[in-house]
């Protein structure tokens, strides 16, 4: 039994119809209501609406990714009890509906972070990059984030001013849009486009976290899911965090879901199989690519989602996506443990042993130049490497028997 195949749909705007995914030979759907704004409650109506319409086209909405928890909920604002409320009902909806995955991450103010959306490889296809001396140009240079520059090693921001002064302003302009909007824009950023003195903003929503450190915003992620885990069990619901991305800290801000330590607090603050995690090969190989294994066999019982991808590391911390099998990640030996875990949740009677997985960002390549897409969500390059993820799986399979 593989792997229940699936790929990330940015509903009826995406450039990637539902159609085509069916061509592709997709199973599920991992999407949102992405019209919805955060904090709001996910009404039963408009999850039936996208529900609906993925069962038309002969697949299940598999995932629901994400389930966005406000930044009130995690600097635990005056407004944190309807906002914990209004998530509650949201899952309680999902769960009338059928829905069963639900992704959220617990990341400060930033999603994910990349300072180059349009790194060439040798082949000619394009990846996105983490450099980051050059981010922390843009924190302590050019956002001038009080405080930036005692956070990092002295010489990363030595290189940092550095590349700083050979930046013309275009291109310091367009760094700081691309980190705060560019990238955050498509999956719930705090601040959009439209937002007169984006920097300005974006520095009020970090200043909300000069009281939190690492241990309180852990606390306040152990009040959330208290709050929420017994609501999806009750839902049949599984949640499932997202490590962050990339997993070290960043602007100052506390960061918490990034190594086995973490995750193993996480799933002990609530011991219920409805408390689990999307775990992403890509996230957690730039700190932690020689322990996934050991993590899948920490943890595997309480994994619910696989974002399956590869990273090539670089000195002084950076980074650059690289397809999916090829990289830093030993991508057979973290497939071979998740489908002998598998093989144990079907041998001891579980309901959840789909597994569901998406290949995670890709190359673009081919026609991808020619066509819309967000920013590490190519056409091709994720068909690519979601042949590539079947094509292994199916050996591995073979082999285990």
């Amino acid at each position: 039994m593989a792997f229940e195949k699936t790929w990330r749909w940015f509903g009826e705007k995406d450039a990637v119809k539902l159609s085509d995914l069916k061509q592709m030979g997709i199973e599920g759907v991992v999407t949102a209501l992405h019209h919805i704004p955060n904090g709001e409650v996910w009404p039963v109506e408009e999850i039936m609406k996208t529900k609906s319409l993925i069962e038309a086209h002969g697949m299940r909405w598999s995932v629901v990714e994400s389930l966005p928890v406000s930044e009130g909920i995690k600097t635990q604002s005056a407004n944190c009890s309807r906002l914990i409320s209004n998530y509650q009902e949201s899952l309680r909806n999902l769960g009338q509906c059928g829905i069963d995955t639900v992704v959220y991450n617990f990341m400060p103010v930033l999603d994910w972070v990349r300072t180059d959306l349009h790194y060439t490889l040798p082949s000619g296809g394009e990846v996105m990059y983490f450099d980051f001396p050059t981010f922390v140009a843009f924190d302590a240079f050019i956002l001038r984030r009080p405080g930036a520059e005692s956070d990092y090693p002295p010489e990363i921001v030595e290189k940092a001013r550095d590349r700083f002064k050979t930046m013309t302003a275009e291109e310091a302009e367009k760094l700081a849009y691309n980190i705060i909007v560019v990238t955050q824009g498509f999956i719930d950023g705090v601040v959009d486009g439209a937002t007169p003195d984006y920097k300005k903003a974006f520095l009020s929503f970090i200043d909300t976290y000069k009281a939190i450190d690492r241990d309180q915003l852990r606390e306040h992620l152990a009040h959330f899911l208290k709050k929420v885990v017994p609501v999806a069990e009750e839902s049949g619901i599984n949640l499932a965090i997202h490590p962050d991305d990339p997993p070290f800290p960043v602007l100052g801000l506390p960061r918490i879901v990034s190594t086995q330590e973490d995750f193993e607090w996480i799933l002990n603050q609530y011991k219920a199989n409805a408390n689990g995690v999307n775990f992403c090969t890509g996230s957690l190989s730039v700190r932690s690519s020689d322990k996934l294994v050991e993590m899948i066999q920490s943890f595997g019982d309480r994994i619910h989602f696989l974002h399956l991808r590869n990273n090539v590391l670089l000195p002084d911390g950076c980074f650059h996506e690289y397809g999916h099998i090829h990289g830093v990640v030993d991508m057979y030996e973290v497939v071979k443990a998740l489908l002998v875990e598998q093989r144990r949740r079907i041998r001891s009677g579980r309901k959840d042993t789909r597994m569901p997985v998406r290949p995670d960002h890709g190359i673009k390549m081919l026609d991808d130049y020619n066509q819309p897409a967000n920013p590490g969500y190519p056409l091709i390059g994720r068909l690519k490497g979601l042949a590539e993820l079947e094509g292994l799986q199916m050996g591995i399979e073979r082999s285990i028997k």
